[in-house]
């Protein structure tokens, strides 16, 4: 599909300059089959040799730099960010918008937001790549010749907790937060597996954008995110290539948080 993208576009659009790529930090863990078997050693660099395990990333790679030869002067980028905090309403890896309707299910029922998650997600260091932060380098690469033909990871450039940011979740919605409890693994995918029509009363009664449950709440992701540690990546590269974009989590947090229910999306 992609190579039929560019075979499609790189001959009929005389002025296209650049192509940016964006893959993700699977680049350096391997596919979600095999995570924690295969993956790099943190913080992980865009110099790291490809993993010895198949990966579509290293497959969109190869077309990529295949292709733009075809055209003098036709320059290309890569990016890898970590799990995206942003919003859309049908994305198929939305954490944020997820948590926000578990946390609209949990208040709906008068329960506390228990913490689906293990303990290195809990109390170790995670990191997130902002979505307007990776547009805001992509532009950059676009447009600025040191960024040319190179790959770059792209996170917010701070690290945050999962047991603060938890919190910070239960208090957008008023709900009681939940602690990190030791043996009593909280899966999503079964505790949510029956609460459709729950996510049907709570659109009726606050007259929410017309959603199924099934649309905007993507357990799986949040049951992987949070089913082990946030392997680290560096920045360094693109600080030295000129890019110095930065997000701070917690207030992005809040901010995607307020936009889901800005869409009336959730309550």
């Amino acid at each position: 599909m992609f190579r039929n993208v560019l075979n499609a576009i790189i001959p009929n659009c005389p002025d296209l300059n650049h192509i940016c790529l964006q893959t993700g930090r699977k680049h350096y863990l391997g596919p979600f089959e095999l995570y924690g078997q295969v993956a790099h050693d943190p913080p992980y660099d865009e110099d790291l040799p490809r993993l010895e395990a198949p990966n579509f990333y290293y497959t969109l790679e190869d077309i990529l730099f295949e292709e733009v030869k075809k055209k003098e002067g036709l320059t290309w980028s890569v990016h890898r960010p970590g799990t995206i905090h942003g919003f859309s309403p049908y994305s198929m890896m939305n954490i944020v918008g997820t948590l926000c309707v578990y946390a609209a299910i949990c208040k709906h029922e008068g329960v506390p937001l228990r913490f689906p998650g293990v303990k290195a997600a809990w109390e170790e260091y995670s990191d997130c790549s902002d979505a307007d932060l990776i547009a805001e380098q992509e532009i950059w690469a676009a447009v600025d010749p040191y960024a040319k033909n190179e790959a770059f990871n792209v996170s917010n450039g701070d690290v945050f907790k999962w047991k603060h940011f938890w919190k910070i979740l239960a208090e957008q919605f008023d709900v009681e937060a939940g602690e990190f409890e030791e043996g009593k693994r909280l899966s999503l995918v079964e505790a949510m597996k029956d609460k459709g029509a729950v996510w049907e009363e709570i659109v009726r009664e606050n007259e929410l954008l017309p959603t199924k449950l099934e649309e905007v709440g993507v357990w799986w992701f949040v049951d992987l995110i949070l089913g082990g540690g946030c392997p680290l990546d560096t920045m360094n590269k693109s600080k030295e290539h000129g890019f110095l974009g930065f997000r701070n989590s917690k207030k992005a947090f809040v901010s995607w948080i307020d936009k889901v229910k800005a869409l009336k999306v959730v309550p």
